[in-house]
């Protein structure tokens, strides 16, 4: 059964009820009698624990899918040098000129 946030908007009293789903809606006040009871609008009371889907998938967000990569720094290191030496593959040589044949 859930757990209800209510308050009175006369007197300020505030109060946790626990109801169930199909129970009416409190509307007087324990304290003052007045019919300004009203239940209040709170965060859910719960946390996803454990292995599961939200842990794996979710949880860490953008940083998540990218640790499995950084457990590995040699591995992370040789793609990064190995685009650095194709760059400097593309770039023509001192002696060629603009146009050459090697490197069109």
């Amino acid at each position: 059964m859930p757990i209800y946030a209510y308050k009175c908007e006369s007197c300020g009293f505030a109060k946790d009820v626990l109801q169930k789903m199909s129970d009416p809606q409190l509307s007087e006040c324990p304290a003052c009698g007045k019919a300004t009871f009203a239940k209040q609008l709170t965060a859910a009371g719960f946390q996803l624990k454990g292995s599961g889907w939200y842990a794996t998938d979710f949880k860490g967000g953008a940083g998540a899918a990218s640790s499995p990569a950084a457990a590995g720094d040699s591995a992370a290191a040789k793609p990064a040098a190995a685009s650095a030496n194709a760059e400097s593959a593309l770039t023509p040589a001192a002696g060629c000129g603009a146009g050459c044949a090697c490197h069109s």
